[in-house]
């Protein structure tokens, strides 16, 4: 008996002391994170997950670290795990798992916004709107993806040979592969009223936003 309990009480003390490092490394990542020293927030990140893989604070943090060094597919991904232990959670209040990933979408669009995948940052712009419509900043970069977009759509293709064989090929790759369904998709006409809806609030939230300029765009505080 006596020895059943010793074995318990070193398993306990052998987690409390993985549980501490990964603090340390998070806490760690934080403090550089703070100094802008971004490369070595993420290896004190990146340690953390080796302790504990399903970390949300350490792939959200190391997510944000990543995306301040311009790794966009990188912070990407990071952040997909971050929503994925967070939606797996049942123990967090309602509201604030809500703000949370509203946060991680609004990171997400200003990925995708860098990489000028615009379609995407505005879906991501959109569902952290879902989960917190209150968000201005939000809706403001919602409106430049759809106005980068829209612009995007309307610039004119060249003209010269070598480009049009390349559409061609394209095109006949697309034709020979099967349509994935896309439930989230907005028609042209459904994109069109939406844009004409926010453009209409755009100056208010610009003069709210106007320390927005000459940064990458927000990013949420490290947990």
């Amino acid at each position: 008996m006596n020895r059943i309990i010793s074995i318990v009480v070193g398993l306990f003390c052998i987690s409390t002391l993985w549980a501490q490092k990964e603090y340390f490394d998070v806490s760690g990542g934080n403090k550089e994170y703070k100094r802008e020293n971004y490369t070595e927030a993420e290896v004190h990140y990146r340690r953390g997950l080796e302790v504990n893989p399903n970390s949300f604070e350490a792939h959200y943090n190391l997510a944000n670290a990543l995306y301040r060094q311009d790794k966009y597919e990188d912070a990407i991904k990071e952040y997909a795990q971050a929503l994925n232990i967070l939606n797996s959670n049942n123990e967090m209040g309602q509201k604030d798992k809500d703000q949370r990933i509203a946060s991680i979408n609004h990171n997400v669009g200003n990925a995708f916004y860098a990489l000028q995948q615009f379609d995407k940052a505005i879906s991501a712009y959109q569902e952290a709107l879902r989960h917190n419509p209150k968000d201005d900043e939000t809706r403001y970069n919602l409106v430049k993806a759809m106005q980068q977009l829209r612009q995007q759509q309307q610039q004119p293709q060249q003209n010269d040979s070598t480009q049009q064989q390349q559409q061609q090929q394209q095109q006949q790759q697309q034709q020979s592969q099967p349509i994935e369904p896309q439930d989230n998709k907005m028609d042209k006409e459904t994109a069109e009223q939406i844009l004409q809806a926010l453009e209409q609030d755009e100056q208010n939230v610009q003069e709210k936003l106007q320390r927005q300029q000459g940064q990458k765009g927000r990013l949420e505080k490290n947990w």
